[in-house]
């Protein structure tokens, strides 16, 4: 463990990723020297317990800034529990999310509302399979690019583009979705609390542990 914890991004997705480092040890250093194997399973708990933790925290902060529904957001976050590295992971997809994830959308004559939001010209229906989302034809004085990222609407695009030729090429239709580009600037800050939790967290089981070592050796 020779660094701390850090963040990268991707033009996707954003990757927290928790340990301690050597500085944030040495009070523990002759405990972790003497029964190794209780200083490492302090550690993979603690971590774990903070990547929950996180999971959480980043999940109500994106739901409440974005205004999504909340479990939308965290099936966007996948945590991976600590490895054989001593490292534990916490992902973020940030590509744009589906509007119709955001709460639950409801159609009227002129167009479709969710969670808060207005997409004049939009109807909501399941096209060609799948789930229900919320679709506009890219010919409609409504259509706005900036509802609808993500959406090629000149030439097929394809499944993942957002784009769908409905009945031939004669009516291209975008999926309005919403992007998540404002969180980028927050995984810094995330992170930094993260690890600030880690070493609370890390300090509890270290302690639970110690406590375990000492009632045992009295015992004996």
């Amino acid at each position: 463990m020779s660094v701390g914890s850090y963040q990268k991004q991707s033009a996707s997705s954003g990757l927290i990723s928790l340990q301690a480092d050597q500085s944030d040890l040495k009070a523990f250093a002759d405990f972790a020297a003497l029964v190794p194997k209780a200083a490492a399973a302090a550690q993979r708990r603690a971590i774990n317990r903070t990547l929950r933790w996180l999971r959480t925290h980043v999940a109500r902060a994106v739901s409440r800034q974005e205004k999504i529904a909340v479990g939308a957001v965290r099936q966007r976050l996948r945590a991976y529990p600590v490895g054989g590295n001593g490292h534990g992971k916490l992902w973020f997809g940030i590509n744009p999310i589906e509007s119709s994830r955001a709460g639950r959308p409801r159609q009227s004559r002129t167009g479709v509302s969710v969670a808060g939001r207005r997409y004049e010209g939009a109807f909501y229906r399941r096209v060609y399979g799948g789930q229900p989302d919320i679709w506009i034809r890219t010919a409609s004085k409504h259509f706005k690019a900036s509802d609808y990222p993500d959406s090629e609407v000149s030439g097929g695009g394809g499944a993942s583009s957002g784009w769908i030729s409905e009945n031939g090429s004669r009516y291209p239709l975008a999926k309005a979705k919403i992007s998540l580009d404002d969180v980028r600037p927050h995984f810094e800050r995330w992170t930094k609390q993260a690890h600030e939790h880690l070493l609370k967290v890390l300090e509890q089981e270290l302690n639970f542990e110690l406590q375990k070592y000492l009632r045992g050796s009295a015992r004996v």
